[in-house]
């Protein structure tokens, strides 16, 4: 026998971006209910936060909380193996951020404080439930059938709903709406590791960007002493692999001078995962009585650790068309354009960097040793999450944009940047 329940918002899925649009409706009176697949909490990567997140998470009441479980992050450092260098991004270098500094956190502990923090608001939320059909109805409620660990159905009648369903990309999919972006599909291969040098110095607690000839290296400093050691390549890259996963990812490793000796006595304390980066979005991202936050709207790359900071800030976004949309629709679909601009914009900011990233120029601006058109602090404003907005004098994108252009026919005629002294912090 199937249940029949009503609400005011279903959201599918209770990461970062559910678990905030489900806290956050909750709190204006909202009758919300999030159907999550796992059981929390459960291994994810991302664990690199921006301090464009601190903001949500007061707004959450959770801020103190990320604090206890995190990793203290003052800016990040960017290796690269082309020019033998290190350049150093401070979040209080930059005048125009009011927050200077983030956080790294084990994604397990992070997604479920947020998720239960949805339910201490309010919301409903179900976990090991798996949304199995939508049908979204422009006049009336909507119709969501689930399956819980009970493997009984349940029908759902929500007036909207949110899809927060991640990669698994459930409306695009079900809309035919998923556009892939064949101009950046990269792959990737990670894992956690103990006995990985830090860096200590002013790059102490850094997220640290190595980059390659064929893409790059993350390191992410965790709590008890584990790193988080990833690597993103081309396509034609991994096509290169002729044996397992873990000789692939230490002969990359080897390659690179400057992670090569943080990794020499490396231990791994998990096995490595490989997952392919395709890139996607879709030419709307809500419609009636339905809105994408998330991955679920779009996904581009991990190089500027934007996951989660696109999540939550589309989710806050969200929220408040969600809200205006349920007391007054014609209002709600004024916010719904709106949202679409902006999200759009912030995907557009994050797709020009990253389509550049294997570029010379762009690689030449990052080591650069003086500051053309104030790009160092547009780098900053990236870096710390500002993908929407325009401090300063001109958006952040912008500066970069300029410097780019300025320098990329000068590169054809063999003129680059030169780049700063070599700084390569003392190793522990």
């Amino acid at each position: 026998m199937q249940n029949r329940q009503e609400c005011d918002v279903l959201v599918v899925g209770g990461g970062p971006a559910g678990s905030t649009i489900a806290a956050l409706l909750a709190q204006k009176g909202r009758h919300v209910v999030v159907l999550e697949r796992d059981r929390f909490p459960r291994f994810h990567i991302g664990e690199s936060l921006l301090p464009l997140n601190l903001p949500l998470f007061e707004r959450l009441g959770v801020l103190e909380q990320v604090k206890c479980i995190g990793v203290h992050k003052p800016g990040a450092e960017v290796v690269s193996d082309g020019h033998s260098h290190t350049a150093i991004f401070r979040f209080d270098q930059n005048p125009y951020l009011s927050v200077d500094h983030s956080y790294h956190v084990r994604r397990s502990d992070f997604d479920k404080l947020l998720l239960d923090n949805s339910r201490t608001l309010g919301a409903t939320v179900l976990e090991e439930t798996r949304v199995i059909d939508v049908e979204l109805r422009a006049e009336g409620r909507s119709r969501v059938t689930a399956c819980g660990r009970d493997k009984m159905a349940s029908l759902w009648f929500p007036r909207f709903v949110v899809d927060a369903s991640g990669r698994d990309t459930l409306l695009l999919k079900r809309l035919g709406l998923k556009k892939v972006d064949k101009r950046n599909n990269t792959a990737a291969v990670f894992g956690h590791f103990r006995n990985v040098s830090s860096t200590n110095g002013s790059a102490q607690g850094m997220i640290t960007m190595h980059l390659f000839k064929h893409g790059w290296f993350w390191t992410i400093p965790l709590p008890d002493d584990v790193t988080s050691v990833g690597l993103v390549g081309t396509r034609s890259f991994f096509r290169t692999r002729t044996d397992d996963l873990d000789r692939f990812f230490a002969r990359a490793v080897a390659a690179s001078p400057g992670l090569s000796e943080r990794m020499a006595n490396a231990e791994p304390v998990s096995p490595l995962t490989a997952t392919a980066n395709y890139s996607y979005s879709s030419p709307r991202f809500s419609g009636d009585g339905y809105i994408l936050i998330g991955d679920a709207a779009a996904f581009i790359d991990p190089l500027f650790s934007s996951g989660v900071m696109m999540a939550m800030s589309s989710a806050t976004l969200a929220a408040d068309v969600v809200h205006a949309w349920l007391d007054d629709r014609k209002a709600g679909e004024r916010q719904m354009r709106a949202y679409e601009r902006k999200l759009r914009r912030g995907l557009h900011s994050l797709s020009w960097l990253i389509y550049r990233i294997n570029n010379t120029v762009l690689r030449d601006i990052f080591m650069a040793s003086f500051d053309l058109f104030d790009t160092r602090n547009g780098l900053l404003a990236i870096l710390a999450g500002d993908f929407y907005e325009a401090p300063g004098l001109m958006p952040p994108l912008r500066r970069l944009q300029l410097a780019y252009g300025f320098l990329y026919p000068l590169s054809k005629l063999g003129v680059r940047l030169p780049v700063t002294p070599k700084l390569r912090p003392t190793q522990l």
